[in-house]
């Protein structure tokens, strides 16, 4: 995709986070389930038998909930800069390719700020056309992608550095 001679000069990985790993799941399903069983059988043995069933179906919306949290956690956006280059590539959780290049001397990476919740969007302005990225991360999250995006952009504009002898 790059060059041999073209050095990488910011490359970053964008997935979503999730707190809760597989083990964890269990765990929760396993206790949801434990808790829904014995709720299950006391209000069956007092004769209100139709909260089973809903007690059921809270354990499987939960299970369905989770499972698409967890399909959706295969979502991935790779950032690349190089001198020449700067290329975004989203790869949905439906495994969807979307990229797109830019010119990093045509860029400049707008942060809308919030003054009581931070850093809200980072988007990618060039030509006129803009590109919201990284999403899915945090705050504080967005204000480290954007100060090392930021520098990288600088680096790519000022172009090759040469040592002097």
């Amino acid at each position: 995709m790059y060059g041999p001679r073209e050095p990488t000069l910011f490359a970053a990985d964008v997935t979503p986070h999730r707190s809760l790993d597989g083990v964890g799941f269990l765990a929760v399903m396993f206790v949801l389930g434990g808790a829904s069983f014995v709720l299950g059988l006391i209000f069956l043995l007092s004769g209100a038998w139709p909260i089973v069933g809903f007690l059921g179906l809270v354990v499987a919306l939960v299970y369905v909930a989770f499972s698409v949290n967890f399909r959706r956690a295969a979502a991935c956006e790779q950032v690349r800069v190089t001198p020449s280059t700067l290329n975004v590539r989203r790869i949905s959780h439906k495994g969807e390719l979307a990229e797109f290049t830019l010119n990093p001397l045509w860029v400049r990476l707008h942060r809308e700020v919030d003054p009581d919740y931070g850093t809200r969007a980072l988007v990618l302005v060039s030509r006129g056309k803009s590109h919201p990225i990284a999403q899915c991360l945090s705050p504080d999250e967005k204000d480290s992608f954007a100060d090392a995006l930021s520098a990288a952009i600088g680096e790519a504009k000022r172009g090759p550095t040469r040592t002097a002898f």
